[in-house]
């Protein structure tokens, strides 16, 4: 039987700030920065949500509208480039929250924003090789951006969980392949609180040239042509950067739209291309061929070739559970409370 997703889950805090609240704060014309970054609103956590809790309300909503036993689960893997400890793994608390047995193997993941999809391959490959039942993959982050910084008006929070198995699958993994250079676009040293960024090089030579050359490989490898998808989802730092890749891979606005989230809730960093892929197969038919192509700077893409499945028939896909409904819960903030929230007040030490 082919490898592929078996259960999904996500989450998104119900917080947001809009780029114009934070644009009054710098003198900077919010407005403006909307339109650029084509981002109305940016989730952000409480100050009682860090990446562990998502990972788990992520992993939790998985398990729920699936009839897997928890105690099936071999690995765990999550990526994120904001664990809360920088030596203590996520994993293993997720491992307990959501039940799971002692005897799996779990680890922590980095690579920037691709860590997520980094975690499903590693979870294909133990699947495939009957090493292990049922792997779990997330892709978490509560992102990071400077005060001031054009990346404070995206960094955002979120997560999604993914169950990889043989048994039971709504929708196959096809093909994965990956695009990896050199390319120190995006950078955080150990403890330093904010990244660094390479401005315009983010996209030329980054972000574009490894989710395009990923993209185009896939298509090749797996014989098919743009039009032979249904739905479609990239790494979104941004409202604009995955809408100009996706043109110029050839695909259309319809098969853009649904896997387009960053509009709405920001750049949850590990989160996005999961959290795109979870809203898609959200309302994604049996037949319906998705795309998939992450990225993450320093800087790699992961492609995936998707089909979805009559089992996906049989899943809970309600309001309780959906992405949708997440990011429709909102409750908005202003700059005071959010600099609060973020830990961007400190207090002076005496």
């Amino acid at each position: 039987m082919k490898v592929g997703i078996v259960s999904y889950g996500g989450y998104v805090p119900t917080y947001r700030i809009t780029p114009k609240e934070i644009g009054n704060v710098w003198g900077v014309d919010g407005d403006v920065i909307s339109k650029g970054l084509r981002i109305f609103g940016k989730s952000v956590p409480s100050p009682d949500e860090d990446v562990i809790t998502i990972s788990v309300e992520a992993a939790r909503n998985m398990i729920k509208r699936c009839e897997v036993d928890p105690q099936d689960v071999e690995a765990i893997y999550v990526g994120s480039e904001s664990h809360p400890y920088a030596v203590k793994p996520t994993a293993t608390i997720v491992a307990e929250a959501i039940g799971a047995v002692p005897n799996l193997t779990a680890a922590d993941y980095e690579f920037a924003c691709k860590a997520g999809t980094a975690a499903i391959q590693t979870c294909m490959g133990l699947v495939a090789s009957k090493m292990i039942k049922y792997g779990i993959a997330i892709g978490s982050d509560t992102s990071q951006g400077a005060p001031g910084d054009a990346l404070e008006y995206s960094a955002s929070a979120g997560g999604a969980s993914f169950l990889i198995g043989r048994e039971n699958v709504i929708a196959t993994i096809n093909k994965t392949l990956s695009y990896t250079t050199d390319t120190p676009d995006f950078w955080r040293r150990e403890g330093q609180m904010y990244p660094s960024h390479g401005g315009r090089f983010t996209g030329e030579p980054a972000y574009f040239k490894h989710v395009i050359n990923c993209g185009r490989e896939l298509l090749d490898a797996v014989g098919k042509t743009p039009e032979d998808y249904d739905h479609m989802v990239l790494h979104q730092p941004n409202g604009k950067f995955p809408v100009r890749a996706a043109k110029k891979l050839g695909f259309n606005d319809e098969q853009i739209k649904t896997g387009l989230l960053t509009p709405f809730i920001g750049n949850t960093y590990s989160g996005a291309v999961l959290l795109g892929l979870a809203n898609i197969l959200d309302i994604a038919k049996p037949g319906e061929n998705i795309f998939v192509v992450g990225y993450g700077s320093g800087a790699g893409s992961d492609g995936f070739d998707i089909t979805v499945t009559e089992n996906i028939k049989k899943m809970d896909r309600g309001p309780n559970f959906s992405i949708q409904s997440m990011v429709d819960n909102k409750k908005f903030l202003d700059y005071a409370t959010y600099a609060k929230y973020r830990g961007k007040i400190k207090l002076r030490e005496v």
